[in-house]
């Protein structure tokens, strides 16, 4: 939203500088992202006399120039300089704009320096309206009449010394769209005093020729009242030179007196109108439902197709307005009108969105309309607008048609002045508070408070509370620590659940992994083939068509993240995301993971040849290291009852029983990484953190250091087994022998294949152990070594029908 001082002075009556008016509007809300003020670039230029201008002696295009000039202004001491210039217009006698030495060019970007042009010495500029970005011309230097006041500024001549601001309006307040609406909220800082807007009432001088119906269907929801009037005999032409300015200012460009005179009421009053060529209507106006279909070339030079549903501004032979959003270029008005229709109307917002979006037409009534202007004042902005047009263009109006009435916004609340203490935390008397209240146009009977008819936001007393602080200013409030709850050291307030998201977090950071936070809404398939996709976890509203189903799972959306990287260049990934995941539509239908993946190779070349592709015992090395930073048993069960997603033979699930997993991990299916175009390696895991059991104490010291003088043991197994047997159930059964001697299992040897089948038949493997045995009370004999050894092969024997390699 755009605006000049000087336009905002005219409702508002202040002394206030301009940056103390721009400083009041971020506080307040409004928050000022641009202020053009003129004098801080067209500042130095001023007015000043050729004394002479001869031909340069040295030069045939160039002429010198004494130039007399007043730098402190015209009441100031007069200098003359010499300036070489090259304009074929300068001459003794005239009056230009000249820019002193170390004046900055707008039009050039330069910074005008002492110098010497063929031998002569030049000490400023005389102008031309392209250096100070007036318009392109540059043929000459700016010829100035003769009564031009010498030493004058520039700007102050012109009138160029209007600042323009420019302010960033939140979809709440659409009451800011028009400059009185800023004025107030200025006047009620303090900044100033409003001023009264004039009440006009322009009387009929005929009956209208055209008259207005809305459909009976749209007078609740679409249109609830259309209003408008003939004026004939108008001289329609160049809007004057003071409005034309103003429009130019906030970059709107001057077009005729009377649509000029449309813009300056939708910008100063927030009052949208248009302007019919009241010839070219046939008929009356009825505004109606689109049945779809219908064509309509709008007055921005393009032609829309209209949609079933869709609201239309109609004539006897067609449409002739998109309603509240833009205009027909048939009853357009031209240089050629002579007789108009006003129309000032209330349009539903939701109707408006609804057809802009559709249609992808911004217009400024849209942007207004769609936002919620002021019903109350569509036959007030009528009459003003009447009275502009007649003032400008002349003309006579008719009585006043309309059909439908200002809808009712009435309502009130509750104004508790305790509340923005409790809400806000700001100690504001209730006498001022009310008067808050009142300069912003709330009505307050007693303890009830009524706001405006152009306040729709205004819907509870948290907001009434919200308009005094911000009033008020939120710079008054200052900051006090919350009182303790009790004393002493404050208790833990992390759950179990959240200490061990922290701890998951810590230890992929810490093994290399990028954090990534991903949205809870992915695409239909990508849900089916996660496991859910389901008709209860489908979005009702979704933003996009890629975001219609709540995540199953949390591997969709880095699988998506890794796709979009590689395609940047990124081909070796670490990623890991904490969150949610859903399995119904119901509350409570969620279970928080911590997932990771793995993409590409494990490190970037090296001349050491280390680099390798990520495999299944990356993913669950690292798996495991998590679950033992958030404390999971030592001991648990791996086997490979998987999900679809996962390859069936390089992946299992860490359990601690066939119904309790803890984790799933390994490579993840080809089918899967191919459909989301995935190059090389692609390995995860899932840790469902939720499943793991709590303990039932929490020791505050560490369990005593057991330690043996004893030399420990290592002996080695090696067994022959159906190669579809798990190594980790030969380690388990090995480990279960004796519990008190022996410390540790593991495979340091696999012999499988065809050679393999070769030699221990077809379908077995060989696997090697080595099993550490540490003595505690005495050394071990022989003889003990011996009955360990053979309770070793006894439970390797009944776990998996291994038997001792020969």
């Amino acid at each position: 939203m755009k605006f000049t001082l000087s336009w905002l002075r005219d409702h508002l009556e202040t002394e206030a500088s301009l940056e103390q008016i721009a400083d009041a509007l971020t506080d307040l809300g409004l928050e000022v992202e641009d202020v053009s003020d003129p004098a801080k670039m067209l500042g130095a230029f001023r007015i000043v006399r050729v004394i002479e201008a001869l031909p340069h002696p040295d030069a045939d295009r160039l002429r010198l120039c004494r130039v007399e000039t007043w730098p402190e202004g015209p009441e100031g001491r007069v200098e003359e300089v010499q300036v070489v210039c090259g304009a074929p217009n300068a001459r003794t006698g005239m009056r230009g704009v000249f820019a002193p030495v170390g004046t900055h060019i707008p039009g050039t970007g330069i910074d005008l320096k002492p110098g010497v042009i063929r031998g002569q010495a030049s000490n400023g500029m005389l102008c031309s309206e392209r250096e100070l970005m007036l318009s392109d011309a540059h043929d000459g230097i700016i010829d100035l009449p003769d009564d031009a006041p010498l030493g004058a500024r520039f700007m102050d001549y012109a009138g160029l010394n209007d600042p323009v601001i420019d302010i960033a309006i939140t979809p709440n307040r659409p009451d800011a769209l028009g400059v009185r609406g800023i004025a107030r909220d200025l006047a009620a800082r303090g900044l100033g005093a409003l001023k009264p807007l004039e009440s006009v009432i322009v009387p009929g001088r005929f009956g209208s020729p055209i008259n207005v119906h809305i459909e009976p269907e749209l007078k609740d929801q679409g249109c609830p009242l259309f209003a408008g009037r003939v004026i004939r005999g108008v001289k329609n032409g160049p809007a004057p030179d003071w409005l034309q300015k103003r429009l130019r200012a906030i970059g709107l460009r001057p077009i005729s007196a009377l649509v000029d005179i449309t813009n300056f009421f939708t910008f100063a009053l927030n009052r949208p109108l248009h302007v019919f060529d009241a010839d070219k209507v046939k008929g009356d106006l009825h505004v109606h439902l689109a049945k779809g279909g219908e064509d309509l070339l709008a007055l921005d030079g393009k032609r829309y197709q209209i949609q079933a549903g869709q609201m239309l501004i109609s004539d006897a032979e067609g449409p002739e307005s998109l309603a509240g959003i833009m205009g027909g270029e048939a009853t357009g008005c031209t240089d050629e009108t002579v007789n108009v229709f006003l129309e000032s109307a209330y349009w539903t917002p939701i109707t408006i969105a609804a057809t802009g979006r559709a249609l992808k037409i911004n217009s400024d009534a849209r942007y207004r309309f769609e936002r919620g202007v002021d019903p109350a004042f569509t036959l007030e902005g009528l009459e003003l607008a009447t009275r502009m047009i007649i003032d400008l263009c002349g003309g006579e109006p008719s009585n006043i048609v309309q059909d439908g009435a200002i809808p009712e916004t009435a309502r009130s609340y509750r104004f508790d002045p305790l509340r923005t203490r409790a809400l806000v935390g700001m100690d504001i008397p209730e006498s001022e508070q009310r008067a808050i209240l009142e300069s912003l146009g709330f009505t307050l009977t007693g303890d009830q408070a009524q706001p405006p008819s152009w306040r729709p936001d205004i819907l509870g007393e948290a907001d009434l509370v919200e308009e005094i602080a911000r009033v008020s200013s939120l710079k008054r409030l200052k900051g006090h620590p919350l009182p303790r709850s009790q004393p002493g050291v404050t208790p833990r307030i992390l759950t179990p659940l959240q200490n061990r998201e922290r701890a998951a977090r810590r230890v992929l950071a810490g093994l290399g992994y990028n954090e990534c936070v991903t949205y809870s809404f992915i695409d239909a398939a990508s849900a089916m083939a996660f496991g859910g996709g389901s008709d209860e976890m489908q979005l009702e509203n979704p933003i996009s068509s890629e975001m219609t189903h709540m995540r199953p799972d949390l591997l969709p959306g880095l699988l998506q993240a890794a796709a979009r990287n590689q395609a940047r260049g990124s081909a070796d990934l670490a990623l890991f995301e904490v969150g949610p995941a859903f399995t119904g539509g119901e509350p409570g239908a969620q279970h928080i993971q911590a997932t990771g993946i793995l993409v590409g190779a494990t490190s970037a070349r090296d001349p050491f040849a280390s680099r390798r592709n990520v495999d299944l015992y990356d993913a669950k090395a690292d798996a495991e290291a998590v679950l033992m930073a958030v404390g999971a048993p030592a001991k648990f069960q791996i086997h490979r009852n998987l999900p679809a997603w996962f390859h069936p033979g390089r992946a299992g699930v860490i359990s601690l029983g066939p119904k309790l997993p803890l984790a799933i991990f390994g490579e993840l299916h080809p089918k899967l990484a191919k459909a989301y175009d995935l190059k090389g390696a692609v390995v995860g895991f899932t840790i469902l953190l939720e499943n793991l059991p709590v303990p039932k104490a929490r020791k505050t010291t560490r369990p005593p250091l057991v330690s043996s003088a004893l030399q420990p043991v290592d002996r080695d197994f090696a067994f022959i087994l159906d190669e579809r047997v798990e190594a980790l159930n030969v380690v388990n059964a090995a480990a279960g022998a004796d519990k008190t001697l022996i410390t540790g299992v593991q495979v340091f040897d696999e012999f499988a294949g065809p050679k393999a089948a070769a030699q221990f038949g077809e379908g077995r493997k060989s696997v090697a152990i080595s099993v550490r045995l540490q003595p505690v009370a005495r050394s071990l004999t022989e003889e003990d070594l011996d009955a360990i050894s053979h309770k070793i092969v006894e439970k390797v024997h009944k776990a998996t029908g291994g038997t001792l390699r020969g």
